[in-house]
């Protein structure tokens, strides 16, 4: 079989041609946009049943107190919104929150604005704001 390099030529620029795509549709998929996210402060260990069900009354009743017993403040803090998307707040997130429940003398109604970088459902704070 004779070489045919134009044939060769056309089937290199189309595969070069699908890599950049897979690679530019890879690379916007991991990308994080800032974002503002307002809602319910919670726990993770106090949040799933609320979060299953939208519970914003029961959002609303979670206290400041609870948020920061030992066991709740391992477990992580996400916002459940008035959508009832429930966003986690990344590990390295958890001081600051830690920090602005300390500060707060809120008892519970945990309403917050949290701003950062969100991926997924995953918000890397900058900043948190108890409202």
């Amino acid at each position: 079989m004779p070489y045919n390099g134009q044939v060769e030529g056309k089937n290199m620029k189309a595969l070069l041609r699908l890599l950049l795509i897979v690679v530019l549709a890879g690379s916007f998929a991991s990308m994080a946009f800032a974002a503002d996210v307002q809602g319910m402060l919670l726990d993770k260990m106090c949040s799933p049943n609320i979060v299953k069900a939208n519970d914003q009354a029961g959002a609303k009743a979670h206290t400041r107190d609870c948020a920061l017993m030992e066991d709740c403040a391992k477990a992580g803090y996400g916002v459940l919104t008035a959508d009832g998307k429930f966003v986690n707040i990344d590990p390295a997130g958890k001081a600051k929150v830690i920090q602005a429940l300390k500060a707060s003398t809120k008892k519970d109604d945990l309403r917050v604005q949290v701003s950062g970088d969100i991926k997924g459902d995953t918000i890397k704070i900058a900043s948190i704001k108890i409202l």
